[in-house]
């Protein structure tokens, strides 16, 4: 049954009332609550009448009044309140179809509910929505969405999603931004595929669509070894890398101009790639696309040198600073680590630590990003070797809340096979440098 109220937050405005957990939520203010996003605005209000069915179908009303936007403390059997919505694109890229097989079930499910874009961030497609969909997100005014664009044309969207019709979700894209939802417009690009000459419409397109884009970003296509029976897809080398990134800078500027934002970005993966230093940090304004890879190594910087200078220098210089330890991450990221570390010991005296890289066997070589190291291949690759008195690993690492990385082995497994206690860093520069320095 929808609507169920699992529990009652302590504290809470509905804690206290008639409200009981096994209760059904039916409306807010006369308005049936289908759903999250009903619950979620109808709830906003100050002075609520609230309509629930308790035990033999009984009805129930509550009445109160609370602060304006404070949550009911209402908690539901499913987050969503409703069935949540499965992806059903088939697209050339997904990387979900690259995983190989044995893995748990939760990784290979596809998701693109434009609710979970809203409350959780994710990208979705809008080929999923009917015309009652669109009008009840402008109507209320469900924003920002994450949006995967990947083209505008749409026969090539047709071709980059697997399905039919091309223009699904182009028309819900401009009818979104016509009435002033807010987008953040995400580019998986493809050599020879959706980039070069079809990149350019496409930001042109983006770009025409005025003030309801917030920013766009354009990240390479990644591919693992597990690609049988998929479409051919090449990856990024040194030059395309370039090429892209000169594209996608020359329409920021020209956006920084014209609108006073700089609108499209590069992930981090594409200045690896090409072989260029990474932007500044006023580059990317107010970081709107950091969880899609845009700028999180700038940012990361930038906050260990805010700690670094903002820490009492140590005793004297040319001293061992803390105790011996090993950094493993992904191959991306290795370079930057070691130039933190390098520069840490300048001020602070020798610091006994040493960045191992992990070769991503798992998913194939051209994966090098952190967030997709196992816990297998980490032990393959360190296991014998001297690490010091302990290991430091990223977060983004792990399942989001767990300590178990993507192929099922645990922290407290890598940390028994290795023989040295595991510091888990948090996506903060800031703590990498407590961690070094410990």
């Amino acid at each position: 049954m929808k609507n169920v109220i699992k529990s009652i937050a302590a504290g809470s405005p509905a804690a206290g009332t008639i409200a009981a957990p096994g209760d059904v939520l039916r409306k807010i203010n006369g308005h049936e609550i289908g759903d999250i996003l009903d619950y979620k605005y109808y709830s906003y209000n100050a002075n609520l009448m609230i309509e629930l069915t308790g035990a033999g179908d009984k009805l129930k009303v509550v009445r109160l009044r609370k602060p304006e936007g404070e949550d009911l403390g209402l908690e539901f059997d499913t987050f969503l309140m409703d069935k949540e919505r499965s992806c059903a694109n088939k697209c050339i890229f997904c990387f979900i179809d690259q995983l190989p097989e044995g893995m748990r079930e939760t990784l290979y499910y596809k998701d693109d509910d434009v609710r979970l874009s809203f409350l959780q961030g994710n990208y979705v497609t809008l080929t999923n929505l009917t015309q009652n969909d669109i009008e009840r997100i402008i109507k209320l005014r469900i924003s920002p969405l994450n949006v995967s664009v990947h083209s505008l044309d749409p026969e090539l969207r047709a071709h980059m999603l697997g399905i039919k019709n091309g223009a699904a979700g182009i028309r819900s894209l401009k009818t979104l931004a016509s009435a002033g939802t807010t987008l953040n417009c995400q580019i998986v690009c493809c050599p020879y595929v959706n980039d070069g000459a079809q990149l350019v419409k496409t930001l042109q397109g983006l770009f025409a669509l005025g003030d309801s884009i917030n920013s766009v970003s354009v990240v390479p296509v990644g591919l693992t070894k597990h690609r049988q029976g998929l479409a051919k897809l090449r990856p990024y080398n040194r030059d395309l890398a370039l090429e892209t990134v000169k594209t996608v800078r020359r329409f920021g500027e020209m956006s920084l101009r014209k609108l006073g934002k700089r609108l499209f970005f590069c992930a981090d993966e594409l200045y690896i790639k090409a072989g260029l230093r990474l932007p500044s940090n006023e580059h990317y304004e107010d970081y709107p696309q950091l969880e899609n890879g845009v700028g999180m190594m700038r940012l990361f910087i930038t906050e260990f040198m805010d700690e670094l200078n903002n820490t009492p220098r140590s005793s004297s210089d040319g001293v061992e600073t803390g105790s011996s330890f090993t950094v493993a991450t992904g191959t991306a990221s290795a370079g930057y680590l070691s130039k933190l570390i390098m520069t840490a010991a300048v001020k602070y005296g020798r610091i006994q630590g040493k960045i191992r890289p992990i070769r991503n066997d798992f998913f194939g070589s051209g994966v090098s990003v952190s967030g997709l190291v196992t816990g297998n291949d980490m032990i393959d690759q360190l296991k014998g070797n001297d690490l010091g008195s302990r290991l430091l690993i990223p977060i983004n690492m792990l399942k989001h809340g767990e300590e178990i990385f993507l192929d099922d082995v645990t922290v407290s497994d890598l940390s028994q096979a290795l023989g040295v206690p595991v510091r888990i860093v948090k996506q903060d520069g800031a703590d990498f440098f407590r961690a070094i320095l410990e």
